[in-house]
């Protein structure tokens, strides 16, 4: 399958990807992938879409470059959920999954189609429940690294609360409260 061919939510996750700024390219993979038909490369998305399972796994990969410092973006390769124990502290692996989530919303996405039943350890119904119950999973990490606020917070700044993003890509220096 050529990127002309995509259907029709993979075409419109790629597109919002490239429109946040995270570069995604077509090409066959023969690296070994954490995530089928997806390898992360210097911060670009390289996508063989013979291999490619989950569309989904799109947006939580393109979380992982989007909440990584602006620095260490082109240096991500491969599993980036386990490049270091950096992840870990920052909770980079929690923001990603707070990250896709919204991402879904913004996209009028069911949160099936990045909770798929393959992935997630067998947790991707869990998340689904909580994220659509309101349980907002992860935004203080989110909120703190600059990308949105909780709810109390939104009403003192006069804007939406997460799931709404003041912005999608990570900044170096921008945290909120």
């Amino acid at each position: 399958m050529s990127e002309t061919q995509l259907d029709n939510v993979t075409a419109n996750i790629i597109q919002f990807i490239r429109s946040i700024g995270i570069p995604v390219a077509f090409q066959p993979i023969t690296a070994d992938m954490f995530v089928p038909g997806i390898l992360i490369s210097k911060g670009t998305i390289i996508v063989d879409t013979d291999q490619l399972l989950y569309p989904g796994d799109l947006l939580h990969e393109a979380g992982h470059i989007a909440v990584a410092m602006p620095a260490d973006r082109l240096l991500m390769h491969g599993n980036v959920g386990a490049m270091n124990d950096k992840n870990k502290a920052d909770g980079e692996e929690m923001m990603a999954i707070a990250w896709s989530y919204a991402a879904c919303v913004h996209l009028n996405m069911d949160p099936a189609v990045v909770f798929h039943r393959a992935g997630y350890q067998g947790s991707s119904d869990w998340y689904i429940e909580q994220y659509t119950a309101g349980n907002m999973l992860y935004v203080p990490v989110l909120q703190w690294a600059g990308f949105c606020y909780d709810a109390q917070q939104a009403k003192v700044n006069d804007t939406k609360p997460f799931p709404h993003m003041l912005r999608w890509m990570r900044e170096a220096d921008v945290s909120v409260q």
